[in-house]
């Protein structure tokens, strides 16, 4: 079993692809493309943790695109989240689902997930803590951007950070090196 985590899909949000500069020609290929990557890494024993914004004004979609996607999702709230999760069984699709989440991995690291960056987060203090967080994608431009980069221990689980699939926590450390030094 492995945990994986992931942020801001926006499944079937065409404007996502402008706003953000995927490299999608549109939102049919979106999906399939984020579909195929996420079950290409991820079997139905593995966790995956959705750091919000799954699904984005796609509600009469969602619970299809749910339940083909492989293994056992939790779900932090995001923003966009609210209208298509009441358009499926939450507790068929997830084994949680909350505004804030917390999870002790494989290797004994606290992992604290919210879909919004936090200034500190529970148990901030130990080395072997962290806070996985989306809602920002691949924005270094905003106000947030000089004291989030000095944050080691936040992550970014955005699509856009961390290849458009969902990532490991040593993946997304690595990932989110190169995304502070600007590669990404």
């Amino acid at each position: 079993m492995t945990t994986f985590y992931i942020a801001d899909t926006h499944f079937g949000h065409a404007n996502v692809i402008r706003f953000e500069n995927r490299p999608f020609e549109d939102v049919g290929q979106m999906n399939a493309r984020l579909a195929e990557s996420w079950n290409a890494r991820v079997s139905d024993a593995d966790d995956v943790y959705i750091v919000g914004d799954f699904a984005y004004r796609s509600a009469g979609h969602v619970g299809s695109i749910l339940e083909g996607l492989a293994g056992r999702k939790h779900l932090v709230i995001g923003n966009h989240d609210a209208k298509w999760m009441r358009t499926v069984d939450l507790g068929g699709h997830f084994v949680e689902v909350g505004h804030a989440l917390y999870n002790v991995d494989e290797r004994n690291r606290r992992v604290f997930l919210c879909h919004y960056p936090c200034m500190t987060w529970p148990g901030a203090r130990f080395e072997s803590s962290y806070h996985v967080y989306g809602h920002v994608h691949s924005n270094r431009d905003g106000r947030f951007w000089p004291l989030l980069r000095t944050y080691e221990h936040a992550l970014n689980a955005c699509v856009e950070v961390n290849g458009y699939m969902p990532v490991t926590l040593d993946e997304m450390i690595a990932n989110n090196e190169r995304w502070r030094n600007g590669e990404v």
